[in-house]
């Protein structure tokens, strides 16, 4: 049985006694940001809670109607479901948002680590390319999506007219206008504008791989197909599962790009268009609050099944 010197003890106590105030200066540095913090994001999103249980249009309404789960499942006496639950538009706009980010992450993953494996290579010029890589992302996402609007138009884009003279469009058709094409053509947007961040994210993961296991892999006759598979995709893991969620939470609440491009069209609307929809253009603050509220379910339970099930850590 060993016991610890009692010279050592006063040790251990001024190191436990350290740690303490340590702990104590951190928490009190934190106060302010959490002060902040609760007052532009708290009171909001409890704000919309509650107003996502009333009957409000502020046009009207001197004063929001507690209604309980109207909001979200109601139906009348003829038997019409007026619910958010309940209506075509919101599952249509759900649907949409899911293409959306399926296409658009997967793209995106795909290209940046491209990008970066490239980027992270031994070629010249990398550092022209690293930069010349950002421009897209660099670009306001409004300035980007005008110019793609302007390059899809059916009349003088020169998108549409490579499509016109290769057979895909009709005369006096766009990618835009054309219901089956629309959702690939916000998607294509969506890949030029935010590959970059992908890639970024993942050449920052690439960086930190040490460069001896490469001369490892060298020495033992690895092909680089082998060990990309084998070296490079396992290490990398951790940083790309990172960067999948971030930009997945991007893409489901998706508003800008969209409704600058296609406005709040069905074959497109997303979840966070038809929230603006209901809370800006028809003035229905207790509605438009249930869409909201049920986006932040959407993301909060994709997150925590994300984060649970791939074991991302963040540290």
């Amino acid at each position: 049985m060993t016991t610890t010197p009692t010279s050592s003890r006063p040790a251990v106590r001024r190191t436990r006694g350290l740690q303490a105030s340590r702990t104590r200066v951190a928490l009190l540095l934190l106060v302010p940001m959490l002060l902040v913090l609760a007052a532009v994001a708290g009171y909001p999103l409890l704000r919309t809670i509650y107003l996502s249980f009333t009957e409000y249009n502020i046009l009207q309404d001197p004063a929001p109607k507690w209604i309980g789960l109207g909001n979200y499942w109601f139906t009348t006496d003829e038997g019409v479901g007026l619910g958010v639950l309940q209506t075509p538009e919101w599952w249509q706009s759900v649907w949409n948002t899911v293409r959306f980010t399926l296409g658009s992450v997967l793209l995106e993953t795909v290209l940046g680590l491209a990008f970066a494996l490239i980027i992270n290579s031994k070629i010249r010029g990398r550092g022209l390319l690293r930069t010349a890589i950002l421009v897209p992302w660099a670009i306001p996402t409004v300035v980007s999506a005008q110019m793609w609007n302007w390059m899809y138009n059916d009349s003088f884009g020169i998108i549409s007219q490579w499509g016109q003279k290769l057979g895909f469009l009709h005369t006096g058709e766009s990618f835009l206008s054309n219901p089956d094409t629309a959702m690939a053509a916000l998607v294509a947007v969506d890949v030029w504008k935010t590959t970059p961040f992908m890639a970024l994210l993942l050449l920052a993961g690439l960086q930190t791989i040490p460069s001896d296991m490469y001369e490892a892999a060298d020495v033992d006759g690895a092909s680089p197909w082998t060990q990309f598979w084998r070296l490079t995709l396992p290490l990398l893991m951790p940083a790309l599962l990172v960067a999948l969620i971030f930009r997945t939470l991007d893409a489901l609440r998706v508003f800008d790009m969209p409704y600058i491009v296609k406005g709040n069209a069905p074959e497109t609307i997303t979840m966070s268009i038809y929230a603006r929809q209901e809370l800006i253009l028809n003035s229905q603050f207790g509605f438009g609050s249930a869409i909201s509220v049920m986006i932040f379910l959407i993301i909060m339970v994709f997150t925590a099944i994300y984060v649970t099930s791939l074991r991302v850590r963040f540290d």
